[in-house]
């Protein structure tokens, strides 16, 4: 047989008709969706207005993504219209701790006259010592200082001592009293300042930055607007542990406030489909949708961009929405975004009995009704709900209910995730659970999620329907969107493996393998990009044999087999070892992200006895164990008391589980181990053991 030949090049990439938004303020009043321009204009004139009001301070106040940073750039554009008005930006994320001091002091003398900073530091070096004076004065007239040169020299005869830093007010007070002062006197120069992100940024920089605005640039001349979320910067905020003359310091900070309204709903609702004609997915965007995003986004704009940039990368990317339609994105990304707790139970390995979360969670919001009845008791057939639904769970229906029933909810629900009982309560989320799962392909669609998508074996599926709008929009295109075949929703026509996915039109149908005219090598699958992996759309477990390698880690049996951790016997015996418990690795992805982020030695096994076999070859350092394995919810528990029991392994022992509730919390105690759902914890979790390995053993006196 020929040998295959080299692989053709890439065509150029066809660009679809799809684009991202960025999450960048609005700056020019023609940029204005939200109707800000008109709030912009009067604060504006107001600023202007009370010049000789100065000093003072104006809060922004809005919560994250309301559009603080819009409103105070427009306002800085209505302020460029008017006379000997000047403005400077600072913000307060890019500094940390006593640099912001600084750094704001310095963005505003930047802003003066270089005439008026040398004069400045003449006057200021005439009240120091005559060696730093002959020192400061041979550096002014040394040479052609520019004003950042000028603005250094300046801060280091200011901020030198403690005395200097007291005359700091009086000498930044001159400065602004010469700059301001105009030919003409009328009207004098105003100098607004605005710092934004101050929500952002931590206690230590708030205070400085505070302290700055308060203790030396507290002078005429010179206005301030603040961007920021007050409530953040609350005594229940940011600034929780301030003593009470730190509060009375922060209440004097702001002499007013003006609180950003929330657009109105016609207002919110022209916004996003500005924002779906802009990424190119308006035509699926009906006004139910439309009306679904406003609310659910509480009209946020930050939130409504992040949903829409969100829906075009879920339908360009991922393969799973070939089968439903923008509804269904939209609500799944709402869970995403909004309960992502919830979403990693719904589209992980829940750990429930039959592995739907969603059916467990409204069988238990009707079991609750049930069990909190008051008065007229409730039909047969909800009673027989509840006790099979309680069954699983070892409880029995009290009866009568009563005081009974609150009993049974109690010790029902810590046996139930620790997000239930606030989610039950919680509408918004209650009613778009609802909405999820009254579509008549939910159980199909949850399905997907959980597993991944159809199609990726090779078995072409086909689109739903729903995606037909944005086919019969995209220019030139070439199919109906209802074809079959593997991939997005949203891919668009191309003429190679950037532009469309096999079986479009202008994209050549796959080569049949193993025949000598392919173009590409036999062993390879397909010539374009691997889709994807969805979110929350794993692959499906392969079924573990012994002698046989899985997901990625060496073979219990027979010769080593290459893989991302060496297998044992082949290198030293690492400085930390973990072994790792778990049937469904390639489900798990954070726990291998998190111990390869480490850098420490990881030993897989799927089961309990491999575990005590692996441990019997070498014992770990570390044991990260699942709970759940098939329908045993109890496995990962149980294999450690018995390790603990017949004296296999006694040492540190991290359960990780996407389901935690308060009873699976408090046996995780009891064995002494400690238990997550989520990276983060965990990668805290792992170096904790790290520094207990890592710390000498303590020396004890003999008995």
């Amino acid at each position: 047989m020929a040998a295959p030949s080299a692989l053709p090049p890439p065509a150029t990439p066809q660009h679809g008709p799809f684009a991202l938004l960025n999450d960048e303020p609005v700056a020019e009043p023609g940029a204005d969706l939200l109707g800000a321009g008109a709030a912009a204009r009067q604060l504006a004139g107001l600023l202007v207005a009370s010049r000789d009001s100065t000093p003072f301070t104006l809060a922004v106040d809005a919560g994250w993504g309301m559009g603080k940073s819009s409103l105070m750039r427009l306002v800085d554009a209505e302020l460029a219209q008017a006379p000997e008005v000047h403005t400077v930006w600072y913000n307060a994320w890019t500094s940390t701790g006593a640099d912001a001091l600084e750094g704001l002091i310095k963005s505003v003398l930047m802003r003066f006259d270089r005439r008026v900073l040398r004069r400045g530091l003449a006057r200021v070096t005439e009240r120091r010592a005559l060696l730093r004076a002959v020192r400061a004065v041979s550096t002014v007239a040394a040479g052609p200082l520019g004003v950042a040169g000028l603005v250094d020299e300046l801060w280091k005869s200011l901020s030198v001592n403690s005395q200097a830093r007291n005359e700091m007010r009086g000498a930044i007070g001159d400065l602004v009293k010469e700059w301001s002062e105009t030919a003409e006197f009328r009207p004098r120069r105003l100098l607004v300042v605005f710092i934004d992100d101050l929500d952002r940024c931590s206690e230590e920089t708030v205070l400085a930055v505070c302290e700055a605005v308060k203790v030396y640039l507290d002078v005429p001349g010179l206005a301030f607007v603040v961007g920021c979320d007050r409530s953040a910067l609350g005594p229940n905020g940011l600034l929780h542990d301030l003593s009470p003359a730190g509060s009375a310091f922060m209440e004097k900070i702001f002499q007013t406030s003006y609180r950003i309204p929330a657009a109105d709903n016609y207002g919110v609702k022209d916004y996003i489909r500005w924002c779906a004609r802009t990424a190119g997915v308006a035509p699926l965007l009906d006004d139910a949708l439309v009306e679904l995003l406003a609310q659910r986004s509480d009209r946020n704009p930050r939130r409504i961009k992040r949903l829409v940039n969100g829906f075009v990368l879920e339908a360009t990317l991922n393969p799973v929405w070939r089968d439903f339609g923008p509804g269904a994105v939209i609500r799944t990304l709402l869970l995403q975004y909004f309960y992502p707790d919830f979403y990693r139970m719904m589209t992980g390995p829940s750990g429930t009995v039959d592995g739907d979360v969603v059916a467990e969670f409204r069988a238990y919001r009707e079991v609750r009704r049930t069990l909190l009845a008051a008065g007229a008791g409730p039909a047969e057939d909800e009673l027989r709900a509840a006790r099979d639904f309680l069954a699983r769970y070892d409880l029995l229906l009290p009866d009568p209910l009563g005081a009974s029933g609150e009993a049974v909810l109690a010790v029902l629900e810590r046996q139930l995730p620790n997000e239930f009982p606030g989610l039950v309560v919680n509408p918004a989320f209650t009613s778009l659970v609802d909405e999820l799962t009254d579509r008549q392909d939910a159980d199909r669609l949850l399905l997907r999620l959980r597993e991944g998508p159809l199609g990726s074996g090779g078995e072409p599926t086909r689109m739903s329907r729903e995606w037909a709008p944005v086919w019969q929009g995209v220019q030139g295109a070439r199919v109906d969107g209802y074809t079959t075949g593997f991939g997005p929703p949203l891919a668009w026509p191309g003429d190679g493996p950037y532009g469309g996915y096999p079986g479009q039109a202008g994209v050549p149908a796959l080569p049949q393998q193993g025949t000598p005219q392919t173009p590409y090598p036999a062993q390879q699958a397909t010539p374009y990009p691997e889709p994807p992996m969805p979110y929350g759309g794993y692959p499906q477990p392969t079924p573990y044999l012994p002698g046989q390698q899985q997901a990625g880690y060496p073979a219990q049996a027979g010769p080593p087999v290459p893989g991302p951790y060496p297998a044992p016997g082949l290198y030293p015996v690492p400085a930390f070892d973990v072994l790792w418990v778990d049937d469904q690795p390639d489900r798990k992805g954070v726990v291998r992200e998190v111990l390869e982020g480490l850098g420490v030695q990881v030993r897989h096994k799927p089961d309990s006895r491999a575990a005590a076999r692996a441990i019997q070859d070498r014992r770990p350092d570390l044991v990260v164990s699942d709970i759940s394995r098939g329908r045993d919810h109890t496995a990962g528990f149980d294999m450690v008391e018995r390790f603990d029991q017949d004296g296999t392994y006694d040492g540190p022992v991290i359960f990780c589980t996407i389901r935690q509730s308060p009873e699976r919390e408090e046996r995780a105690a009891g064995l002494g181990a400690g238990l997550t759902n989520n990276g983060p914890r965990l990668r805290e979790l792992v170096l904790a053991a790290l520094q207990d390995r890592a710390r000498p053993p303590v020396d004890r006196p003999p008995a």
